[in-house]
């Protein structure tokens, strides 16, 4: 349901209150992340970020399939175009690499590891939480995706960007 105030709204507006909600979106994930690793230090706070990733990938895969009609097997194509929709791609700057059986996700500018920059923090060791949340996000668009990391925070080996990404097909 959408309220009368937003259905007024014209394109321009609609297009930047998106830009609004999906900023408020990641700073909402940032607050309550750093809320715990304030009082309980950062091993405790990925360990809920993995959990709340584990839940949450999976509902935002469902309803953008739902949006884009993508069939149950989507393939590796119909994971390039769902990433497109994520909330973060709204936000970071990224690209998709796809040829043949594979498929290249690469954060070039993360938003996240910006702000924790500017603010003089540690970067966010997001490497275990990236593995549950790409993962489980290419297996909900495809059950016969396999994802692996290529270089993320902590493991950086690509520095030309924030994380990459690989996807392939598996043995299903």
């Amino acid at each position: 349901m959408v309220s009368k105030e937003i259905s007024n709204l014209n394109k321009e507006e609609l297009l930047r209150l998106i830009e609004i909600y999906t900023k408020n979106w990641l700073a909402m994930d940032g607050v309550w992340f750093q809320s715990i690793e304030d009082k309980f230090g950062m091993t405790e706070a990925i360990e809920h970020d993995e959990n709340a990733w584990r839940r949450f990938t999976v509902i935002e895969a469902n309803r953008i399939k739902e949006f884009l009609k993508l069939p149950e097997q989507a393939g590796l194509q119909g994971l390039a175009k769902a990433l497109k929709y994520r909330m973060y791609a709204n936000i970071n700057e990224d690209e998709i690499i796809y040829k043949d059986n594979l498929l290249i996700y690469r954060t070039l500018d993360c938003r996240v590891q910006n702000a924790r920059k500017r603010k003089g923090m540690e970067f966010h060791p997001c490497k275990s939480v990236g593995i549950i949340e790409y993962g489980l996000f290419a297996k909900t668009i495809d059950s016969r995706i396999e994802c692996e990391a290529l270089s993320c925070f902590p493991d950086i080996t690509d520095d030309t960007c924030n994380c990459s990404w690989k996807f392939t097909y598996g043995n299903k």
